[in-house]
């Protein structure tokens, strides 16, 4: 029987021939990582099982993004747990402010995952790194602990869903919509623990970032991890950044799929998520008018420049709406001086908007735009759940760069293409 490829590179991270879904298996990770908030639960237990040495020290990564620079005394005590043991067991690739950046948008930035590798993170949107061709996916901090003592991690070999993308996205259409639209589709448990595997002449249309946030969302639809075939482009882009083994996967022609999706990329329209599930979507044609508060463009999701660059095409000569806050919040220190130098942020400031230091911030609550109650937010983040991003009353729609951006002019949900003709 064949395999797909997430079922083929787990098979080489176990020693075996092959494998087989709901097959329990031991395999070595290439890369383990944690956030601030996930990290010191992963320090206890590392402690509380006798282990005193990391694996590789190379192999170890934690990035201080969720709540820093420190919104208060508990999160700098997070982080100084972190900072100790990241010193004293010579941790290689700790990110700390001034050098950190948001977790999933660091780590490609900086090389530190290619295609073909096995990557877990005491964080959800670990799953990001399949768009690189790797199997990468969230586990909790128990999982990151012995992760971090052994280098290895138990799984289950997950079933799969293959999505065949044909066609290319229209302007002002981008991965964000394709998620979306593909969560309002199947629902948040349409791909419960299962592999997201995208494929087809379409996959070339979508640029690296495009691939980025489709398979950080894959969680969003319950999956276990999403997956990019390899290409051209995307090696050119890890080339760029690492100097490692580049590994390409392919399906088997008789790989068990247990659903397949057509995508035409042309058909898909610009998308918004309504409170309070990713799978509760629509299109403009069934928006109405929503009158918002605040807007937020960053986040793992849909903090790198070419997000940025795609707000910054709308907002430039416009103002921000009266009595919206925008926030616009650049994924890595890289993408913040890029966008500096190429004067998006002057585009931004001189429209209204504040510009942040690299954090997830607002998107789990957590500080620089909390929402009081009743107030309504369009976010360029991935999840809406109830109160994900201040009081319970409050709302979260998601949307793409270029949603949000027009949105902001208009001071409701607007349609890009409307922005654009003015």
């Amino acid at each position: 029987m064949g395999m797909t490829m997430t079922q083929k590179i787990l098979a080489d991270h176990a020693g075996l021939d092959c494998v087989e879904a709901g097959q329990l298996i031991l395999v070595n990770v290439d890369r383990v990582l944690g956030n601030d908030i996930t990290s010191p639960v992963a320090i206890r237990e590392f402690e509380r099982i006798g282990a005193t040495e990391v694996y590789d020290r190379d192999r170890v990564t934690m990035v201080m993004d969720h709540f820093a620079p420190n919104k208060d005394i508990k999160a700098a005590i997070q982080c100084k747990m972190c900072r100790d043991f990241c010193e004293e067991k010579q941790v290689t690739h700790f990110y700390d402010v001034g050098r950190m950046g948001i977790e999933h948008a660091l780590l490609p930035e900086k090389g530190l995952v290619v295609p073909g590798d096995v990557v877990i993170g005491a964080d959800s949107h670990t799953c990001t790194y399949g768009a690189l061709g790797a199997f990468s996916t969230g586990v909790g901090s128990t999982d990151m602990a012995c992760g971090m003592a052994t280098g290895k991690a138990w799984f289950k070999v997950p079933a799969a869903i293959k999505f065949v993308l044909k066609g290319k996205l229209n302007r002002y259409v981008s991965g964000k919509d394709v998620i979306l639209h593909i969560i309002g589709k199947i629902g948040v448990d349409g791909a419960l623990y299962r592999s997201m595997e995208f494929v087809g002449e379409g996959v070339a249309a979508l640029s690296i970032y495009d691939r980025l946030t489709i398979c950080n969302m894959a969680i969003e639809a319950g999956a276990k991890n999403g997956i990019f075939e390899v290409d051209e482009e995307t090696e050119a882009y890890v080339k760029e950044r690492s100097d490692r083994e580049i590994k390409r996967y392919t399906a088997d022609e008789d790989a068990v799929y247990e659903k397949t999706y057509e995508i035409d990329l042309s058909t898909i329209r610009s998308t918004v998520a309504f409170p309070h599930l990713p799978e509760n979507t629509r299109t403009f044609d069934e928006i109405g008018d929503v009158k918002i508060d605040q807007v937020v463009i960053g986040s793992c999701t849909n903090g790198h420049y070419k997000d940025l660059e795609e707000a910054a095409m709308i907002i430039k000569g416009h103002k921000v709406a009266k009595n919206v806050r925008a926030i616009i919040i650049p994924a890595t220190q890289d993408i913040y001086l890029k966008a500096m130098e190429n004067g998006l942020l002057k585009i931004f400031i001189e429209a209204g908007c504040v510009v942040s230091t690299p954090t997830c911030g607002p998107c789990l609550g957590g500080y620089m735009g909390i929402l009081a109650a009743g107030e309504r937010a369009v976010a360029t983040t991935n999840r809406n759940f109830v109160g994900r991003m201040g009081d319970v009353t409050s709302e979260v729609y998601l949307a793409s760069p270029a949603v949000a951006a027009a949105s902001a002019i208009a001071g409701r949900i607007a349609d890009p293409n409307e922005i654009g003709k003015e």
